[in-house]
């Protein structure tokens, strides 16, 4: 077998399964209970320190 047979089998089966585990832990990452503080002072953050100007 090839090198590149090698590599093309690997991405195939395990290559594949390794970047459809990281997106789904990349998905559900901001839905973990302990970023519920980090996830509404992000969602407030661009109303901070905002002057209307009047």
């Amino acid at each position: 077998m090839s090198d590149y047979d090698t590599w093309r089998h690997f991405a195939d089966s395990y290559g594949l399964l390794t970047m459809m585990v990281l997106f789904l832990v990349l998905c559900a990452w901001p839905f973990r209970p302990g970023a519920k503080h980090r996830n509404d002072e992000a969602a407030h953050s661009i109303l901070k320190d905002h002057d209307d100007g009047e």
